[in-house]
């Protein structure tokens, strides 16, 4: 009967750790530039003499979901949107990180930031100088207009990288990181649109049918429990018998 107790148990595990990831991407699909999580196990079957028949989910770390957002137009020339694959390099807490969001402020130093992070540029953050007027080019080049010129200076150029959903992932502060560590090349070929934003990825309609999936398949693993206590219980009669 241990072998059904523990499959159960774990099946209802991983159960509970998708419901938290669903619930997590519901929570933001309204933040712009948000990435939905996707929960991932495998089947783990126990070595060893008879153990055959105990199958177990192993949980593993999250991937990330990189199909594009709804983009929408602002108007603000400092809100920019990847067209296509790509993602923006801030400076994170601990090091090197990617982001979808692009509406980019200007605090008080004239450093260009996304949600409180640094956006980098060709030679690390980008500071702006006094200007008249910003704009930030398809491929993603900053210029500005000084005060009494009439020309825009190009000051540095917004890093751009690309990566497969599978190199990448989350970390404590919800910023994308490459899974092995290292930073992202820069890539030429990922273009931007100035005056426009990204949306969450996040489908309202996909996530939902997933919760409710996984509140069966939870109920059911308690179902299984309950019946393997029943077993023993009987089995422990019959012996007493």
């Amino acid at each position: 009967m241990d072998a059904l107790i523990y499959t159960a148990m774990s099946g209802a595990e991983r159960a509970l750790r998708g419901q938290q990831v669903h619930a997590n991407n519901l929570a933001n699909m309204d933040t712009a530039g948000f990435r939905a999580n996707m929960e991932l196990a495998t089947a783990q079957s126990l070595s060893g003499y008879g153990y055959d028949d105990r199958h177990l989910a192993q949980l593993q770390a999250n991937a990330v979901s990189v199909r594009p957002g709804t983009v929408k137009a602002t108007g603000r020339e400092l809100d920019v949107a990847i067209s296509g694959d790509g993602l923006f390099a801030v400076q994170g807490p601990t090091g090197e990180a990617y982001t979808r969001a692009g509406a980019i402020t200007l605090d008080a130093d004239g450093t260009l930031k996304v949600n409180g992070n640094p956006i980098l540029g060709e030679g690390g953050p980008i500071t702006v100088p006094e200007y008249t007027k910003i704009a930030i080019g398809q491929d993603g080049t900053v210029s500005i207009q000084s005060p009494g010129t009439a020309i825009m200076q190009t000051i540095d150029k917004l890093k751009l990288v690309k990566a497969e959903g599978s190199e990448l992932t989350k970390n404590e502060a919800g910023l994308l990181v490459a899974r092995n560590g290292q930073p992202l090349p820069t890539d030429p070929t990922v273009l931007v649109r100035s005056g426009h934003l990204e949306g969450s990825n996040v489908s309202a309609v996909e996530e939902m049918v997933a919760t409710m999936s996984l509140n069966r398949t939870f109920e059911l693993q308690m179902k299984l429990l309950t019946a393997a206590d029943t077993n023993v219980q009987s089995g422990n009669k019959l012996m007493g018998a």
